[in-house]
């Protein structure tokens, strides 16, 4: 009796507590009638093959229910989203990828095995938990009980299921988790077939923009820049007086700015499905549809550019892998981490800091040809230390040494995660830092030839936005030809660095971005302007 109840609390605890910390409430809910149905059930089927192989099947059903409620757990956590088995196993590589960078490799292979093992380990305990030695008969006293208890479980689980909950804090959480992700894989895989469609059937066709030609077009993500960094009393105060600042300088250089927010397809990560929605005029948000929009030869902003007669690039500096997804979007120049001669220290996950990237690019990428090209910053991506100063010396960047310095500066990750609050400080200066640093770059590299748009990719994870915050990011559009930036004002942008706050729910979608740029800067634009 006593390893019945021993069983089933230990299922009861592993259906239940992933719950408590998806939803933030320890204690709800706190009854899982599943483990008691199936704790006792199986101590009453007598022993041999059928016993074995029942016991086989619902370990490994309540083992794929547990591991998918700690990932949907962690996926909100980062993403502010549920998972989606359908979309997201591809995403436990990037895992590993994040904790080689902020931890070491050989730290993050023991932390996987070490995983491995724990999941390994609990698979036997529950197997050996399943499989007494003895099993119990309805002729036995504890078997009656036994019964008795499965019976009511089961009464009391019928109910729930059905809408009627008479024990308060009770669920059916592992009922509830293979229904909710079985109808997830049923209306992925039908939202497939419908992108699929979409793509065969509503091609964006590559066109010149005439109205960019000769241009230099600069297309420059900046990691985790969403608009709680300027509407969140929490980190808005120091960013809006960077912001200011780069307002006057710009305008001290004779430089325009507009600004004004987007519409982010994810939050909390996967950088690469906001630069595939602003380069393809697509809806990117998850790896299918990404997987899928590469696969398919779709057109982007590249092929527009190409068109246009500009050279195209992409600067990449935490791409330290294989990266055929390059190939794919088809840049001339593919500028990742290993063809950047950074001498400088990794900064944790950052390979190199954005004003190496951004000097580098400047002085050695760019060239004298017109150019489109896509940055994509990272020294604002968790886990936010340590936090470096933007040197007023460019000319002292050189080949990186000169941030050696700053390699072991400050607190380690471990330390800044362990107090939500000092997180929250250091994702505030390494946006901060990031925005600073791309304006100054502004100052040097924009012209009355070049039209600089700089962006967020995506808002931070919910653990700093918190759960409720819009998916916009702020845009700023900048250029030395004011003529450059009618369009955006057309488009609701307003002038100077601060966009309009007011509506941040209702912006335009990020996808948009490149059918204004057809529509602005493309052939018809150019023979509207032309008609007299």
């Amino acid at each position: 009796m006593l390893r019945f109840l021993f069983t089933a609390l230990t299922l009861n605890c592993l259906l239940v507590v992933p719950l408590w910390w998806r939803f933030g409430d320890i204690g709800s809910p706190l009854i899982a009638w599943e483990a008691w149905v199936v704790a006792a059930g199986i101590q009453l089927v007598p022993p041999g093959l059928v016993r074995r192989w029942l016991v086989v099947v619902v370990v490994a059903w309540l083992a794929l229910v547990i591991a998918a409620n700690l990932g949907d757990a962690a996926t909100h956590t980062a993403f502010g989203r549920s998972l989606n088995l359908y979309l997201d196993l591809p995403l436990v590589r990037s895992v590993y990828h994040l904790l080689v960078g902020n931890v070491g490799q050989l730290m993050a292979v023991f932390l996987m095995l070490l995983g491995g093992m724990l999941v390994l380990g609990t698979l036997w305990g529950l197997v050996w938990l399943l499989l007494p030695k003895r099993y119990l008969t309805l002729k036995q006293p504890q078997g009656t009980v036994v019964a008795l208890l499965m019976g009511a479980a089961l009464f009391f689980a019928v109910l729930e299921a059905n809408g009627h909950r008479l024990v308060p804090n009770s669920a059916l959480p592992a009922v509830n988790t293979t229904r909710f992700q079985w109808e997830q894989v049923v209306a992925t895989h039908q939202a497939r077939q419908a992108f699929n469609e979409q793509l065969e059937s509503s091609p964006i066709e590559a066109q010149p923009l005439p109205g960019l030609e000769g241009r230099n077009v600069l297309l420059t993500f900046i990691e985790s820049y969403g608009v709680s960094a300027i509407d969140n009393p929490r980190y808005s105060e120091q960013i809006l007086q960077t912001l200011a600042e780069m307002e006057e300088r710009l305008a001290d250089q004779n430089l325009h700015v507009v600004s004004g927010l987007l519409d982010a397809p994810i939050r909390g990560g996967q950088s690469w499905l906001a630069h595939a929605t602003t380069l393809s005029g697509r809806w990117i948000d998850n790896q299918l549809w990404y997987r899928l929009m590469l696969e398919s030869g779709h057109s982007t902003l590249v092929d527009d550019f190409r068109a246009t007669g500009q050279r195209t690039l992409t600067v990449m500096p935490a791409i330290t892998l294989a990266w055929p997804e390059g190939v794919a979007y088809g840049f001339d120049e593919i500028a990742a981490a290993k063809d950047i001669p950074y001498a400088g220290p990794p900064l944790h996950w950052v390979t190199m800091p954005d004003q190496f990237v951004l000097d580098y690019t400047q002085r050695h990428l760019l060239g004298d040809s017109p150019v489109f090209a896509q940055i994509a910053l990272i020294s604002s991506h968790a886990p936010w230390t340590p936090i470096l100063p933007v040197l007023e010396n460019w000319s002292m960047i050189g080949d990186g040494q000169i941030f050696a310095p700053w390699e072991h500066a400050g607190d380690p990750p471990d330390v800044i995660w362990r107090d939500i609050e000092r997180i929250r400080d250091h994702y505030a200066w390494s946006v901060d830092y990031s925005v600073k640093v791309t304006g100054r770059w502004a100052e040097r590299v924009v012209d009355e030839n070049t039209l600089l748009i700089a962006l967020g990719d995506h808002q931070a994870a919910p653990l700093i936005t918190g759960d409720n915050a819009s998916a916009a990011v702020p845009v700023h559009i900048i250029s030395g030809d004011p003529a450059l930036l009618a369009p955006f004002r057309e488009r609701g942008f307003i002038e100077g660095t601060l966009p309009a706050l007011d509506n941040s729910e209702r912006v335009a979608k990020m996808s948009d971005l490149r059918h204004w740029l057809q529509e602005d800067f493309g052939p018809s634009a150019s023979q509207t302007r032309m008609t007299p």
